[in-house]
């Protein structure tokens, strides 16, 4: 007989062998799924490893989604370690972008001022959005249902916006805005692209909010409030203040992904499955594999990032569905929760 036996504590060293055991197990299950299918498994994270790691292009690509993923996960691994459970980066990226390209489009800037105001508008529009779900959970709305309804409301926004008052003049067939002025284009590596300065605040971002996790007041008081409620009401810890503040956090941080997208790669203000690759939703997982701590993003957001470029792949060289990705992503995410009782417990078998 099997039975679990709850640990007295865990150790980030448990963390990590679970961790990456849930992986281990997770592709075992995609290969299977593979073979079902009729493609060779072998084949299929062949091509992907040589199609990504191993070639120029593809590495570029894999850079290219680690930009938003990297933002995002960060600010979600720090929500999750709060226990706000934001499942609306997706949105929140979608309202950056949609402040950034309406910077750049309706504000008369200087020059120098127009991308750093794309940037920080970008963060507002993504930060306010994610603010609502916590302006809700005061109301006792699960923060759950509504950053993951409010992804639908910002898809909504979006297309009402490209095809209606923001539509450009020389739209043909598909719909989108106007061109952004030149002065708010990023640079980019040549050949590639990987917009180089929201990869280098992505990387910032995922060190800074480590350190204020760990270093800093409201870091230790965010800690509390996630692993031990009652600790932090009996110390009069402010839980909805702080919720507040870690939403405005992680939604800013993924509406700098929006605004990075539209500067860096894109332009224009697109359709909202032009925009963003599932980064909000990919993210999720991005943060969950990092065990709530954002520095580890910066290995965590690569490893999906090769899964998202892989996954285009797989759709060219192997003539696989469009959703491969989804059923990369979805066996990863369910693994990783899977896991979590291994965490917390040792397994005994016997009676």
């Amino acid at each position: 007989m099997m039975r679990f036996v709850a640990l007295p504590a865990t150790t980030a060293a448990r963390s990590a062998l679970v961790t990456l055991g849930a992986v281990v197990v997770a592709l075992a299950v995609c290969a299977v799924v593979f073979a079902v299918y009729g493609v060779s498994p072998g084949a299929v994270y062949g091509s992907m490893l040589r199609g990504t790691l191993g070639d120029a292009t593809g590495l570029a690509e894999v850079g290219r989604r680690t930009i938003p993923l990297l933002l995002i996960g960060s600010g979600l691994a720090l929500a999750f370690r709060a226990q706000f459970f934001n499942i609306g980066a997706e949105g929140q990226l979608l309202l950056g972008a949609v402040s950034a390209a309406g910077t750049a489009l309706f504000v008369p800037l200087p020059v120098p001022l127009l991308v750093p105001a794309m940037f920080v508008m970008g963060i507002l529009g993504g930060g306010l959005w994610a603010g609502i779900a916590a302006w809700l959970r005061r109301l006792n709305v699960n923060e759950i249902l509504s950053t993951l309804m409010l992804n639908y409301v910002a898809v909504a926004l979006v297309t009402y916006l490209i095809a209606g008052p923001w539509k450009g003049k020389d739209v043909r067939g598909y719909i989108y805005t106007d061109t952004i002025p030149q002065a708010g284009y990023l640079p980019t590596l040549p050949g590639t692209q990987v917009h180089w300065p929201t990869l280098l605040l992505g990387i910032a971002v995922a060190l800074g909010l480590q350190w204020l996790l760990s270093r800093s007041t409201l870091g230790y008081a965010l800690r509390v409030v996630g692993e031990n409620p009652g600790a932090a009401r009996y110390a009069g810890l402010n839980a909805a203040g702080i919720a507040t503040v870690v939403a405005l956090i992680t939604g800013g941080a993924a509406g700098l992904a929006g605004a990075g997208e539209v500067a860096g790669i894109h332009h224009r203000l697109l359709e909202a499955g032009q925009l963003s690759l599932g980064y909000g939703f990919t993210g999720v997982i991005v943060a969950w594999l990092a065990r709530g701590n954002p520095a580890l993003c910066l290995v965590t957001a690569p490893l999906m990032g090769v899964i998202l470029a892989g996954g285009d792949l797989l759709k060219i060289d192997l003539n696989m569905p469009f959703r491969v990705v989804d059923v990369f992503s979805g066996v990863i995410l369910l693994c990783l929760i899977a896991s979590e009782v291994f965490v917390r417990h040792r397994v005994v078998w016997g009676k």
